[in-house]
């Protein structure tokens, strides 16, 4: 198998783009100055994100994974986004077990 130089290079410009994008985030968001109604947008993202992730697989696939979905939307409005994912991952095993 050989790796073409023009393909592991765009896939570690790729790489790059990435991580700065997300350590610029997280650089920036520290030094903002948010209100109270701006700073509950801004804890909001990362559930809505989590959501826009799994929308499409909720509703092209069958019950159990729809019903997961749900499950998962529901903890995403109190826990953190880790908790949210082993939450989710749990109940579309468990109900793909039982459908």
């Amino acid at each position: 198998m050989t790796l073409d130089p023009h393909t592991l290079l765009a896939i570690l410009g790729m790489a790059v783009a990435t991580y700065a994008t997300r350590i610029a985030g997280l650089a920036l968001a520290g030094r903002l100055d948010l209100s109270p109604r701006a700073q509950a947008a801004f804890d909001a993202i990362p559930p809505a994100v989590l959501i826009a992730v799994i929308a499409p697989s909720a509703l092209a696939t069958g019950w159990a994974e729809t019903a997961a979905a749900a499950v998962a939307a529901v903890a995403a409005t109190r826990l953190p986004l880790l908790g949210v994912v082993a939450i989710g991952v749990a109940a579309v095993v468990g109900l793909r077990a039982l459908i």
